[in-house]
Order: structure tokens, then C-alpha cells, then sequence
């Protein structure tokens, strides 16, 4: 890594004028490897249907590389997390514990099947779900637990596993950011019974629209086969082990296409150097912004570049809602494209209808307020987020 200026030096001289075209857009989807060159070997091969040549290669790579006894690609991590539902048999009267702090198909995907998520409170260091409250929130009709791995980061996975072996309770991991981030020795999403990742664009391996479901736990691997075949037994039938398919399961349609595939294996094939990038920008970004954080102006994301996590996000916290307001317009003005995060799931229309409240939730509530999500994208330049500290400096100067 290069000399880093520091503070006093970034907060010299004029504001520059940026141009239209010097833009820094919080992401940017990228070519890594031989992606193209796979699209066109997939259509080559006669098929591009779901679940080809594109579609094995990309589950034995997951499996191998993540130690899961099975991996299923699907068109989102939003079906992989309706896939997870319809295993866990959740229906009407079942709780589900979810982060608010999240996503929403964190929880509608459950709520899609009748059950009710129960939000709970997330930790002021790792933003992800506070695992004492996990403890405290479950009720006799809880049925599962989904652990959320914010940014990458892990979920403190051995205490939620505690909780869940004692509570009979499943744990769905969802592991949409977290690709190739580690809790001790093992993968994100493959603790869990089940897991749930995500290729989207923004995410750090990626496919426009793309995810998959980690079968963890044996005894869902077969129906989870029928789920994602529109709730049939095609699988067995190409299988040789039934003589004809039928409808035997709930199911849908959650397979990706086989192009989509093709393009994600190019990226499987690059994701050890895509990720190692995005680390060094996040510890770049920690580096150039450590004097404004030692200064009291900015939090500054916990976990940037030390191996754990995978360098999904990073993130700076302001010190109120009215000062992220005020500094993202400033980035805005100056070409950068800074970004808030979620609106909490709790305060939400569809939050309040469909789900409860475990407690207050005063760290979700002030993190929405104040987090802030920096450009960090694979294609970007040291010079960059330089650029990038330079403005947050002088809008603090």
C-alpha cells in the first residue's frame, strides 16, 4: 500500500472542481475474467436452460470451495431465502427472529408462508443481530431464527447455534453479502441448517441477478431439489430412480438460466482476487479516514480488511441523522455516490402489519439514522478513495 496523506495534508488547499464524467459511482458492474467467453460456450452447447453445464459447474464450485454437502444455484437470494421457507414448513402461528436492520426478503420470505417475523435488536460493533436478544426473544411458536451477516461481517454463529440446538430451532443464514467472509474456520452460510447468498450486481461476485441455497442440514436436500423443480420430482426422474415426474411438493420456478451461470462461473473463477481488491480499498478507506474517526467525527466500519469478512461494504457512521444528510449532499455535489442503507423493517407499513417488536430497538434506529455506505467497487483506483477521504476531510474541515 502506498504512503497515505494525512490529515492535516487533506484538509489543505482549494476544493477541486469535478467534471460530469470524473464521477465515482458507488458500484460498478465489471468484467473479471472469461464471462463472456462462457456465455458464448453455453449457448454452443445447445442449452441454456436452468440447471446445465453452467449451472453444475458453478454448484460443485460453492460446494468445494465452501465444505457445503449441497449447493443449489437460484435466479436471487430472495428465492433462495422462499426456498428456505418452504423447508422450514412455517406457516400461520409460527415466529420467525429476524434482524430489522436488514433487507426485507429477510423477512417477507417467511411472511410470504403465514408466519410472523419477530424483530429484534442488532449489535452497536458488528450491526449484525445481538445474539443475547436472539435468546430472549424466542417465544414457543418460534420456528426459526435467520441470521443476517451485515456487510460480510460474521454473526457471532456459535452462540446462535447454542441457542437453536437447545430450542430445537433451525437457523437460516443469510449470507447475501457474505461470500467467501469466514466465522473461525468455517464459511458464511454453510453453519446454519440452511443458507442464502446472493450474485446481485452490487454484490461482490456477480451475475446481474443471481444466488443460491447452501443445504446444510441432510434431511432438506431432497426436497429442496423438488422445491426449486416447481415441486416436482424431475430430479429423481433424470436420476433413474422413478420412471416418470410429477407433482409431489409446494415449489416454483428458482432456477437461474444457464447463461446467468456461465457468467458467474467466469467470476467464481476471478473471486479470490475480486475479493482480495476490495479488502485492500476498505483497509485503504480505514487508513485515510482513521484521523477524522481518532477525532471523534466518524465510526468507521468495524471489520475493513482484517481477513474475516470479504470486503462487501464500507461503511462511516456520523455522529446524527442531520450530519449524513449534510455530507452525503456534499459527495453528491462533488461526484461522489455515497449511500444510506436500510429503513428499518419495524418502522415499515408492511413491517408493522405482518410483524412484532421484541423490545425497543434504539441501535437499529440510530444506525439508519447515521450509517453512510462509501463507492467500493472492484475497478476502482487507489486514487479514487483517496478522493473520496479527501471530501469527507474538508466537508469536516
Amino acid at each position: 500500500m502506498g504512503h497515505m496523506p494525512d490529515l492535516r495534508a487533506l484538509l489543505q488547499g482549494p476544493e477541486p472542481a469535478v467534471a460530469r464524467d470524473d464521477a465515482i459511482p458507488f458500484n460498478r458492474p465489471f468484467i473479471a475474467g472469461r464471462e463472456l467467453y462462457y456465455i458464448a460456450q453455453a449457448v454452443l452447447q445447445g442449452s441454456i436452460a436452468g440447471n446445465s453445464q453452467f449451472t453444475k459447474r458453478c454448484e460443485r464450485w460453492l460446494e468445494q470451495r465452501l465444505a457445503t454437502p449441497r449447493a443449489l444455484l437460484t435466479h436471487s437470494c430472495t428465492a433462495a431465502l422462499e426456498m428456505a421457507a418452504l423447508l422450514t414448513d412455517v406457516g400461520p402461528g409460527d415466529e420467525v427472529i429476524v434482524p430489522s436492520f436488514t433487507f426485507v426478503t429477510s423477512a417477507s420470505a417467511f411472511v410470504l408462508r403465514g408466519a410472523t417475523p419477530v424483530f429484534v435488536d442488532i449489535d452497536p460493533v458488528t450491526l449484525n443481530i445481538d445474539p443475547e436478544l436472539v435468546g430472549q426473544a424466542v417465544t414457543p411458536r418460534t420456528k426459526v431464527v435467520v441470521a443476517v451477516h451485515y456487510a460480510g461481517s460474521p454473526c457471532d454463529m456459535t452462540r446462535i447455534m447454542e441457542t437453536a440446538g437447545d430450542r430445537g430451532l433451525i437457523v437460516v443464514e443469510d449470507a447475501a453479502q457474505a461470500l467467501l467472509s469466514r466465522h473461525g474456520s468455517r464459511s458464511l452460510g454453510t453453519i446454519g441448517h440452511l443458507g442464502c447468498l446472493s450474485f446481485h450486481e452490487t454484490k461482490n461476485v456477480i451475475c446481474g441477478e443471481g444466488g443460491a441455497l447452501l443445504v446444510n442440514d441432510p434431511r432438506f436436500g431432497e426436497r429442496a431439489e423438488m422445491i426449486r423443480e416447481k415441486g416436482t420430482n424431475r430430479m429423481q426422474y433424470f436420476q433413474g430412480k422413478v420412471d416418470k415426474y410429477t407433482w409431489v411438493e409446494l415449489g416454483s420456478s428458482f432456477l437461474p438460466s444457464d447463461i446467468v451461470a456461465a457468467f458467474l462461473y467466469g467470476q467464481f473463477e476471478n473471486a479470490d482476487a475480486i475479493i482480495a481488491r476490495r479488502r485492500a480499498i476498505a483497509e485503504r478507506y480505514r487508513d485515510g479516514l482513521a484521523g477524522l474517526a481518532e477525532s471523534g467525527y466518524v465510526e468507521l466500519s468495524h471489520l475493513a480488511g482484517r481477513g474475516d469478512d470479504n470486503g462487501h461494504i464500507f461503511h462511516i457512521r456520523t455522529r446524527n441523522r442531520a450530519e449524513r444528510t449534510g455530507l452525503s449532499s456534499y459527495l453528491q455535489q462533488a461526484g461522489i455516490n455515497a449511500v444510506f442503507h436500510y429503513v428499518p423493517l419495524h418502522s415499515s407499513p408492511a413491517g408493522r402489519r405482518y410483524g412484532r417488536v421484541h423490545g425497543a430497538l434504539p441501535v437499529t434506529d440510530r444506525v439508519a439514522d447515521t450509517l453512510l455506505r462509501l463507492p467500493l467497487f472492484y475497478g476502482m483506483s487507489d486514487d479514487d478513495v483517496d478522493r473520496v477521504c479527501a471530501c469527507i476531510a474538508r466537508f469536516y474541515r
